[in-house]
């Protein structure tokens, strides 16, 4: 099952951006075995004055055909690590051909991409930088993806 990051702006190198690839291509190694992979990023250009409108077209059209489409909003629902690793497994069994998790830029995202999403994930309460939840996100997919392997990567 192919897994997709798709994120407002671009991240043009900096420690956020090694991070995040890093996280990805370990993800798509480890997951190989359990069906899960690959990991994949996928950015989109920011709107000028914060187009969300625009941004949300390019985001919907960064999302393969079929994908369960996921945003991350501090509105969301808080996931263990244990609870993402089984949702995906989830996924994965039910034919999913795809997941898509969608970030927003600075504005945030459309209510219209919110309104067609599967399901609503947050980090938590507070507002994370959008450059750092790129990072905490292919984490918690590489994670999810050691979880699902039984790999001693994540300690309950």
């Amino acid at each position: 099952m192919r897994v997709l990051i798709a994120a407002v702006g671009r991240l043009r190198g900096g420690p956020e951006a090694e991070l995040t690839a890093d996280y990805l291509q370990r993800a798509t190694s480890a997951g190989k075995p359990a069906a899960l992979g690959p990991f994949e990023l996928a950015e989109v250009e920011a709107g000028t004055s914060g187009d969300a409108a625009r941004e949300a077209d390019l985001l919907l059209k960064a999302v393969p055909k079929g994908a369960v489409r996921v945003v991350l909003d501090e509105r969301g629902a808080p996931w263990t690590s244990r609870a993402f690793a089984e949702r995906l497994a989830r996924w994965r069994d039910q034919g999913v051909p795809a997941v898509a998790f969608l970030i927003g830029g600075p504005n945030g995202l459309a209510e219209r991409v919110r309104a067609e999403a599967d399901a609503t994930l947050a980090f938590g309460p507070q507002t994370w930088p959008h450059r750092l939840v790129r990072v905490m996100l292919a984490e918690q997919l590489y994670r999810a993806v050691t979880i699902e392997t039984g790999s001693p990567y994540h300690r309950d």
